[in-house]
Parts: structure tokens; sequence; C-alpha cells
């Protein structure tokens, strides 16, 4: 009789739970980003059922948060873990580090029932903002964390792969078939596409007309949508009507010219936002969904990449507390509020019935409480400088731009910026005293234009909306 030792025994089990909960391929479903960069999160059983509701079936994490992932324990939905850039030093530096990770964050999830195919290293590392923080480690990184994932006998069921904005490749003015890897990072780039085609993993790349119409006014609108409105740009014969075409071919052409052609692409953000800027709003990403989603039923992918293509939405619901540095419309992604509401209704299958996407169920609010200005002073002469300070710290951008909210008299928009900074500071008191100019009311005080929201009593978001009265108390106490 054999006997196993406990590590073949784990390999074993992490192979077996992969081979009962993995589909042989995941093209045609439908797959979702979800961010947690808010004062409150939903909780990870809502998310659970949002997606079973609205049949999205596969979700793409950007941590590996114990806390959402064991969530999905046994539901069937395909997780993408993810490894933040600011691991990715400690995992380039030791192999050891990488063992550890895929055994606490990949295998014992595998375990316990949750279906795993890939794991993303990093985000976008190669933004030319982060001035090559990330180039001489992300490789290493991925590198080690496939070894170990290949060490545990999972090479053929787990793949590792890099989220890549789609600005590590151009056409320098030409057509897609001029598209190369961006000059400064190129030699590495065909290092990388060369090691996922050695290990059968994709590429991941984030592509958003949106930010193309947003970073170039001169950009034609019709090119970032599907209803063939564009003028057609051509290319070696080939007609181009809509920006994702072009930018997926783009990078075609990138791969063939590095010698990993065959290497399988997947878009791992692709959406609109609905709220930061002019052409941000639910209309235009409606839109843009209806168009998207039609254009996958029909299967057809692009003119050099044929067939299905797998994708993940950007996003699930809106992050309050990211960074508004590249716009406001950051905060807005989501096709769902903060709340788990849906924005419009579309329809995930292509077929154009429209219908509102199952809303959030069980979602918790705090107390039906709002902090408005007093209006006995609406008169005092700090109002200024205190709605400023509760912008610094909370969400005002629905104050800027069209939305109705910006409409508001000046009264009514100092009321939102102090409710929303007393909201995302879960409704502590003093986060409503902006130096005796707030007042709590149990009135709701919305208007006809503008909803002003209610905190969740979500329980993984008090951890960082505690950060935000941390900062007001600290604020209070050392003027």
């Amino acid at each position: 009789m054999m006997i196993l030792n406990f590590r073949t025994m784990m390999i074993c089990s992490a192979v077996a739970a992969v081979m009962i909960f993995m589909l042989s391929t995941a093209a045609g479903a439908i797959g979702v980003n979800w961010g947690t960069k808010a004062a409150q999160n939903l909780d990870p059983a809502t998310v659970v059922q949002m997606l079973k509701d609205n049949k999205i079936n596969k979700i793409k994490l950007f941590d590996s948060d114990p806390y959402n992932v064991n969530a999905f324990a046994g539901t069937g939905i395909d997780v993408m873990l993810a490894i933040p850039n600011d691991q990715l030093q400690d995992i380039s530096d030791d192999y050891g580090n990488a063992v550890d990770w895929v055994q606490e964050n990949l295998v014992q999830n595998l375990q316990n029932s949750i279906k795993i195919r890939y794991v993303a290293v990093g985000n976008e590392p190669f933004l030319k903002s982060y001035n090559g923080s990330f180039q001489g480690i992300i490789f290493p990184a991925l590198q080690n964390i496939q070894k170990a994932i290949n060490e545990q006998g999972l090479r053929d069921q787990v793949k590792a792969t890099i989220p890549q904005n789609a600005d590590v490749y151009d056409s320098g003015g030409g057509g897609p078939s001029d598209g190369n890897f961006r000059s400064d990072i190129r030699s590495l780039m065909v290092q990388i596409a060369r090691f996922l085609l050695d290990n059968n993993a994709p590429f991941l790349v984030n592509i958003y007309p949106f930010l193309s119409l947003y970073e170039n006014p001169n950009f034609p609108i019709a090119y970032a949508f599907f209803d063939g409105g564009a003028k057609p740009v051509m290319d070696k014969g080939t007609a181009y009507t809509n920006m994702v075409d072009a930018n997926l071919d783009t990078l075609v052409w990138s791969l063939k010219k590095a010698g990993a052609e065959k290497v399988k692409i997947i878009i791992g953000e692709i959406g609109w936002p609905t709220d930061g800027h002019k052409e941000a709003n639910p209309d235009m990403a409606k839109k843009f969904y209806d168009g998207w989603f039609k254009k996958m039923a029909a299967k057809k992918g692009s003119p050099k990449y044929p067939g299905d293509i797998e994708y993940y939405l950007f996003s699930l619901s809106d992050e309050n507390l990211k960074s508004v540095a590249p716009g406001d419309f950051e905060r807005h992604w989501g096709i769902f509020g903060y709340d788990g509401q849906p924005k419009f209704p579309m329809d995930f299958t292509g077929k154009q019935n429209d219908q509102w996407p199952v809303a959030g169920k069980n979602v918790t609010y705090r107390t039906a409480q709002w902090c408005i200005l007093d209006p006995e002073m609406s008169n005092a002469v700090n109002i200024g400088d205190n709605m400023n300070y509760a912008c610094s710290y909370g969400d005002c951008t629905p104050l800027n731009h069209e939305n109705p909210c910006a409409k508001m008299d000046p009264i009514n928009r100092t009321s939102y910026a102090f409710n929303i900074f007393y909201q995302m500071s879960n409704q502590e008191q003093r986060a409503c005293d902006f130096e005796g100019l707030g007042k709590i009311v149990e009135m709701n005080a919305s208007t006809s234009q503008c909803n002003f929201p209610i905190a969740l009593t979500s329980s993984a978001g008090r951890r960082v909306a505690g950060v935000i009265v941390c900062i007001f108390f600290l604020i209070l106490a050392f003027p």
C-alpha cells in the first residue's frame, strides 16, 4: 500500500477541488470586477447573491482578503485572486514568500471549494505615473508565483498573469498593424509575453474607450461605441468602426511581433462611468453596455482576434474612496451604486430585452438620520472652509460636473457635503460638528434633484471609514 505524506495529500486535495469545480472554459461567461475602496462595502454574501441573481459567474478581485474570498466557497463562481502592487517586492525578492502566498491564498481556498483559475500579479504596474517603480520586480514576482503554483501540482489548472493597462502598447499614430509594445518597456514586455506563452497563461488587458474620450477632446465619440456610427478607420484592408476592436488588434500585432501571437487575451476591465465627466452618465453607460453585450453575444471578437472574448466588466459597485487624481469619474464605475441598487436597465445576454438588474438583498443601512447645515447658521462666514474640509475627506464628486446634485442651491450643496462626510464616518456624532454649523436631523435631507445617501452597516467598511473618523478627531485635538 502506498503511503502519502502530508504535502502529497494536500496537493491531491487541491487538484481534486479544481477538477470538481473548474469548467473547461469560461469563454462567453460574464465576469465583473469588485473593488472595495469604499467607506462601507457590501457584505460579501450580498455580492454573491447579486452575481447569482444576475447570472454573473466570474469575479475579479484586487486582493485576496479572506473576509471576501471565503464567501465564494461552494458557489461555483469563478474567482480571480490578486496580489496588490505593494506586495510585489516581497514576492519578487524571496521565492519562499511566493510559496507561502500560494499555500495560504490559493491551495487553502481550493480546498475550501473556491473555484480559482487565475492569479493577478500586481495591477497595471507599467503606468507611467509609477515612474518605473515596479519594472524591476513585476516579472520576477510573476515567475515566482507561477513556479509556486506549478510545484503544488496546479500547473494545468491555475495561471498567473499581470493585469496590464492598454498603454503598454501603441501603434505610433498608425493602424493596429503598426502596434508594438511601448519602447521603454519593450524588452521586458517581450519576456513577459513569452513567459505567458510558455505557461499557457493569458495576457490580461484593461481597455477603456471612455478614457480615450476623456484624454483626447478630439476623439470621435462614435468610435467609443458599437453601433456602427463611426467613420471606419482602414488598416491594410481591414475596417475598424470602434475603439475596442482597434485596441485589441493593436495588442494582437504587438504579441505577434514579440513571438507570442498564440497567447490568449482576456479583457480584465471594461466599462463606462456614470458620473464625474460630461460624458459620464447613466445614459452613456447604458449605450456602451448595450453595444458591448450585443457584440459579445455575436461571439465575433475583433478582426484579428475572432470568436469569444473572455472579459470582466468594471465595475460591480461604486467606490467612494478611490483616488480622483485621474478624474472624478474614478468613483463612479459601478453598474450598481454603493448600496447594490442598479443604476439603469440592461440585458446582460445582449438580446436587448432590457430589465433592471437584480439589486442587492439584505443590505442594511445605519440609522435614518442625516447631517445638514443648520438653517440658523446659513449666514456663517466659515461655511466655505467647513464645506471644503468635508469634501477633502468625503466624496463630493456628485457636486461637480453635470450631476443633478451639482444644480442644488449653495445651502443644499453644503448640506450634501456635511452629510457625505458624516455618513462615510459611520455617523459618528462629532463628524457632524463643523465648528457648530452641522445639525443631525431625522427627516430625509434629500431633494427632488439629489439623493443624500445613508451609510451601510458593513463590517468590512468600518475598518476603512474608521480612518476618516480618526483623522477628524486628530484634527479636533490638534488644531
